[in-house]
């Protein structure tokens, strides 16, 4: 660990929270539900399928708002904070185009398959699809993604912990590492699910008060927009302002690569393919719940973008030079200036432990979903095969221990980056995309071949790898910031990945006929033939009333920014 600077020391104790006994216990009080939440889910633990998947026994209400609180990591808190700090309401992109649509393919289009054809991971899926090759580099690929990113919500605990309650860093990364350790390895992934319940509720007591006071502060709403847009211009506040082609923007993105990097590659390659979101959809009862789930959190998605954008637009008024050279503040410490500055004991005991419990729903994504696919498609497909079930379960159990571990490893790569956003969109463009063109492109075409989705899958990666770091980094092409070369990498590996597998696909022998049932779309297969269970004619039951209402409500949601 890097020694800290002068200036490091005197921003942390800048951002030092006046905690008291009252917040420190209700900390503690958290800590003690969520360990008591793994040992009674450890009751209902028999087999491997209870361990990873919670049995496939939960209603759709608890996947769902599981679903939403695995993505509403303290990463996201953070950095989309910091994106509003310093792109100003373009955020709400990142929701309304960038999350909202690709849920719902995920739940009309993609469950079906995925549910249906009873796979365990993502990674899985494509075994069924391709062949060994395609699966056995998709799971390696998802692993290392995942520990790298539950690196970054460990690391991101770290700094702010240190910074707000003076605790030494490794201090902050053991506390959390153990209280994650100990509750997947109690209950599994139904530990899991049921703390990010309880997570996203915490999240949200921390969040509203930020945002009430942070909005009385500035003078409302009116008072907010009216002194951006003096101090950062009529852009700063739109969603829409300045992104034609050839024009400049605090994004540095036009309308075309917002639509097709963010809108479409990035997001969908995220939301269908990150096995952490898909996870809980796969533990649902039965296939409507599975496909209800992604619908489901779309909705508390739609309006989340409000508590994390408006702290850092407010965090923009009050600290006007925030980012800049001249400034003590980087963009990432918007949320914990704002607890400082605003929040009464009490509330502030229950705003620090909303931050942990997102950083701890965050990692738990990743950690649950790391050990699933490592234990069931690397080391049960490949390693030791045809053992009891029994042997799985404990060594699930054993990875993730392993995986916490190496995620306290990882957690210092993510110091590299000024803006955790942008390094979580950097490894989203790497390994999440090039899946995406996989999925697509295997699931709608009965013609891709077995062989193209492995070298599809490994174009598609190398291709977003060369953009990021030989064209951009290299200065080969400008790309004013860092986000829009990522929406760039994002469209490079897609259109890479698709080139590829179309090529191969046209040299190399097709699936069979028979084996592409419930695969390919315009098959089925008898998992996805289910009739409805008793009671799922209700309108809120349906899916694709669900689906429609949310994309609906998400563009309508466009209109005050446009105007």
């Amino acid at each position: 660990m890097q020694t800290p600077t002068h200036a490091a020391t005197d921003l942390a104790a800048a951002l030092r929270l006046p905690t008291n006994a009252l917040d420190y216990t209700i900390l503690g009080i958290y800590f003690a539900v969520v360990l008591g939440i793994g040992f009674a889910a450890r009751q209902s633990v028999r087999t491997s399928l209870d361990f990873f998947l919670s049995g496939r026994s939960l209603p759709a209400w608890i996947t769902g708002l599981a679903f939403i609180s695995a993505n509403l990591g303290a990463t996201e808190i953070l950095g989309m904070a910091a994106n509003s700090a310093q792109y100003g309401a373009y955020t709400v992109h990142w929701y309304w185009i960038g999350a909202i649509p690709a849920m719902v393919f995920l739940g009309l289009v993609m469950m079906p398959f995925y549910y249906g054809s009873k796979v365990r991971s993502v990674p899985e899926f494509l075994l069924l699809r391709f062949d060994k090759w395609a699966h056995l580099l998709s799971s390696a690929l998802f692993a290392f993604a995942a520990v790298l990113i539950a690196g970054v919500n460990l690391y991101s605990l770290a700094i702010i912990v240190e910074a707000l309650l003076g605790w030494p860093q490794w201090v902050a990364i053991v506390v959390a590492g153990f209280f994650v350790l100990a509750y997947i390895t109690l209950g599994g992934l139904s530990s899991a699910i049921y703390n990010e319940v309880l997570q996203f509720f915490v999240i949200l007591a921390a969040l509203i008060p930020i945002v009430a006071l942070g909005l009385k502060k500035v003078g409302g709403w009116g008072g907010l927009t009216d002194k951006l847009t003096a101090t950062h211009g009529d852009n700063f506040v739109t969603a829409w302002g300045g992104t034609g082609i050839g024009d400049s923007n605090p994004l540095g993105a036009n309308w075309l690569t917002i639509v097709l990097g963010l809108g479409f590659v990035l997001s969908f390659g995220y939301w269908t393919t990150n096995f952490a979101e898909v996870q809980r959809a796969l533990s649902a009862k039965n296939l409507s719940a599975a496909q209800r789930t992604p619908l489901i959190a779309a909705f508390p998605k739609i309006f989340i973008v409000f508590l994390v954008m408006i702290p850092g637009l407010v965090a923009a008024v009050l600290l006007p030079d925030i980012g800049t050279s001249g400034s003590d503040y980087q963009y990432n410490h918007a949320i914990p200036y704002l607890m400082k500055e605003l929040l009464p004991n009490g509330v502030l005991g229950i705003a620090v432990t909303g931050l942990v419990a997102a950083f701890m729903a965050g990692m738990a994504a990743n950690v649950s979903s790391f050990n699933t696919v490592f234990t069931n498609d690397i080391w049960g497909r490949y390693v030791i095969r045809g053992r009891e079930d029994g042997y799985y379960v404990k060594f699930g159990r054993l990875i993730t221990a392993i995986g916490v571990l190496a995620s306290i490893g990882t957690a210092f790569l993510a110091s590299s980056f000024s803006n955790i956003m942008s390094y979580l969109q950097t490894l989203f463009s790497f390994f999440n995309v090039p899946m995406f063109v996989v999925f697509v492109v295997g699931m709608f075409w009965k013609r891709a071949s077995m062989k193209s989705g492995f070298w599809g899958l490994l174009a598609g990666t190398t291709a977003a790898m060369v953009n990021y770091f030989v064209l951009y980094k290299q200065d080969v092409i400008s790309i004013p910031t860092d986000q829009g070369a990522n929406f760039v990498s994002a469209i490079a590996g897609f259109v890479a990945g698709a080139v590829v597998m179309v090529a191969v696909s046209l040299f190399t022998e097709p699936k069979p006929q028979e084996e592409l049932q419930g695969l390919v779309y315009g098959t089925r297969s008898p998992g996805m033939a289910e009739p409805p269970a008793a009671g799922d004619d209700a309108w809120y039951r349906k899916p694709a009333l669900l689906g429609w209402g949310a994309v609906i409500l998400a563009a309508a949601c466009y209109i005050p920014f446009s105007i």
